[in-house]
């Protein structure tokens, strides 16, 4: 496995691998890895000759009051796992290689509709951050194939929508979240919890597990299962964000003629923001 800084070098590595008629699978990152991450690499051997796991914290995804400085940067540790993973290649680029005349000048991808509610109402820019870096991913690298995780559920139609409408010959595949014993899905942001708080973690998937059960024993009230949802969250330990209750297809509030639903849900156990989602049919 090798890894490159640079858009120069990282052109030349893919021209060799393309001159051999290989297949290439990209798997974009922000770093500090866990076994999520490692599935998603996983996933991409299975569909491609040549996995490019990037490496980025990509500041435009980030709002002024978040985690951007403190994010974990673990270059080495990730390196290590990625070629015990199976990546061929690693991008770890600078910020001034992505943005190389900073982010106030440079051109933002908007993606409408998908990126409006759920996590695009609680951080505004977000996805404009996801979507702007994603597409210079796909630019850079021209793969045949991209794995992202679908435990970033609204990231994941973002992305594929801005791939169809801006016509990029990727196929964008998802891959299941990874969870751990208790449930709770594997993110780095768990390292930030305490002991007390990781105790409490798994009653996000708990409150997505029960209210999912009320739905396939009937129930088609969904606002005020919302509400009981946030009220379980809530006298858990935990301040909620949202528990939304949509379509799966357009992420637009849920009724009841949908059959195709997913809920999801963001939350806050202290300062520590978790995000989660199940979908499931009616």
């Amino acid at each position: 496995m090798r890894t490159v800084h640079t858009l120069k070098e990282l052109r030349a590595m893919l021209r060799s691998y393309r001159q051999q008629g290989k297949r290439i699978g990209l798997v974009p990152t922000m770093g500090n890895l866990h076994e999520g991450h490692i599935s998603l690499v996983r996933k991409a051997r299975e569909a491609a000759d040549i996995v490019v796991t990037s490496i980025f914290v990509n500041p435009m995804q980030f709002g002024a009051a978040e985690d951007l400085d403190t994010y974990p940067r673990t270059l080495i540790e990730d390196q290590e796992r990625l070629e015990a993973a199976g990546s061929t290649l690693v991008f770890a680029p600078s910020n001034d290689e992505i943005y190389p005349e900073g982010l106030a000048r440079h051109t933002r991808i908007v993606v409408p509709e998908v990126s409006e509610g759920h996590c695009g109402a609680s951080r505004p820019g977000h996805f404009e951050g996801v979507a702007t870096v994603v597409t210079k991913l796909f630019n850079m690298v021209h793969p045949d194939i991209a794995v992202f995780g679908e435990k970033d559920f609204q990231q994941l139609a973002v992305i594929r929508k801005l791939a169809r409408d801006l016509m990029i010959p990727v196929e964008v595949i998802g891959a299941p979240t990874v969870r751990e014993k208790d449930g709770l899905a594997k993110s780095s942001r768990n390292g930030y919890l305490t002991e007390q708080q990781r105790a409490v973690a798994p009653v996000l998937y708990r409150t997505l597990q029960q209210t999912a059960e009320q739905i396939r024993r009937g129930r088609t009230d969904f606002h005020t299962l919302e509400a009981e949802a946030n009220k379980a969250l809530a006298e858990a330990g935990l301040r909620p964000d949202y528990f939304n209750i949509a379509n799966s297809l357009t992420l637009k509030p849920a009724n009841t003629d949908d059959t195709e639903l997913t809920l999801l849900v963001a939350a806050f156990l202290g300062t520590t923001r978790l995000i989660d989602n199940l979908s499931i049919t009616r």
